[in-house]
């Protein structure tokens, strides 16, 4: 296992400089400088994108936010129609429902200048449309050919609307200050106390195909080489999201850094760190991480909506870390097997798994 001194020696080697002040402030400050966000020669920084320049489709998506709303207000029962649903009150009701959001997104994108969280709550809007219309297709009082237009219109608009989302998060990064964008990301610091000694809780953790094991949002890691692994995790609303890692502290039984690449979709930085707990009761694990969401605060708030809200996702990644070192697996509860109201019936290993959980 390479020693502190070593790493900077690799690092430096291969990417050309140890980033300035050395641990953990100066690997953030070159994570989050000028080089991965649009400095000379960054993919990010352009005018050009993947559908051309996002300024532009961000106005076009705007005026057609407006264009769709105000019809949408005006005959909510024509718009109904044209789509092939009923023309319930209910329905009447939603479509107005929608067409006020329509316009707020319409408005927000053509007078911010901040477009990008306006352009991500298109994103929001397009997923909470889908679901509505993968409904009607249940329903028998719909036209299926009309509504199978619709949902293939929508699907194709969210493309855009996502891909475009993420240009205009890109460039406002890359006109960020180093400051700011460490500011507006989420920041989560946890601890759990493992009953194992810490260079077996290292060693565990730094074999990073185990992660998948107890990480219950990830799905795979791919090890590359001795520093860079390729990471994939689950999303909000059933996406997924990936990124290349690097290990920038790797310090054998006391803690390992890491840092995402350029061209993440999610950039992160982050530690880990294994300290004897007081009392000879093992190992203190604790995790520090720090991550910028697509669409930024806003995005982090759609991510909440579906229930990722982070500090609880790294608490519960925590207590499943906890119980497979010390039991060799992952304890269920009667009350994660079973969704809703249940009998109770706890089974033999009931307060085993109540006393592991508790001990976050």
């Amino acid at each position: 296992m390479t020693t502190a001194t070593q790493d900077k020696t690799s690092y430096r080697e291969a990417d050309g400089d140890w980033p300035s002040g050395g641990g953990q402030e100066g690997y953030r400050e070159s994570h989050y400088g000028e080089e991965q966000y649009g400095g000379r020669g960054s993919q990010n920084g352009g005018k050009g994108g993947l559908l051309g320049d996002p300024e532009r489709i961000a106005t076009a998506l705007g005026w057609f936010s407006v264009g769709l709303g105000l019809a949408q207000l005006a005959s909510p029962r024509g718009v109904s129609r044209l789509i092939g649903v009923s023309e319930s009150e209910e329905n009447r009701k939603t479509m107005l429902a929608i067409g006020m959001r329509e316009m707020a997104s319409g408005v927000g994108i053509l007078t911010q200048s901040q477009r990008a969280p306006w352009v991500w709550s298109r994103v929001a809007g397009d997923a909470m449309d889908l679901a509505l219309l993968g409904r009607g297709l249940n329903s028998r009082n719909t036209n299926r050919n009309r509504l199978a237009a619709a949902t293939a219109a929508v699907v194709g608009v969210t493309l855009l609307d996502y891909l475009t989302s993420q240009q205009l998060s890109r460039r406002s990064n890359g006109r960020a200050s180093t400051q700011a964008r460490q500011d507006s990301g989420i920041q989560v610091d946890k601890t759990i106390t493992v009953a194992r000694p810490p260079e077996e809780v290292y060693r565990f953790w730094r074999d990073f195909s185990n992660l998948p094991r107890f990480m219950a949002h990830l799905e795979s890691v791919q090890v590359l080489d001795d520093r860079r692994s390729r990471w994939k995790a689950n999303a909000p609303a059933g996406t997924t999201v990936e990124w290349d890692a690097e290990i920038v502290e790797d310090r054998e039984g006391e803690s390992i850094a890491w840092r995402s690449l350029q061209h993440a979709d999610v950039h992160n930085w982050g530690s880990v760190r294994f300290s004897p707990a007081p009392g000879d009761r093992g190992t203190e694990v604790r995790v520090q991480l720090r991550y910028e969401p697509p669409g930024g605060t806003l995005g982090a708030i759609v991510a909440k909506l579906f229930g990722e809200e982070p500090g609880q996702q790294v608490a519960g990644d925590l207590r499943r870390f906890k119980q497979v070192l010390e039991l060799g697996e992952v304890v269920h509860s009667d009350a994660s097997v079973h969704r809703g109201m249940h009998p109770a019936q706890p089974s033999d290993r009931a307060p085993l798994a109540q006393q592991t959980q508790g001990g976050m």
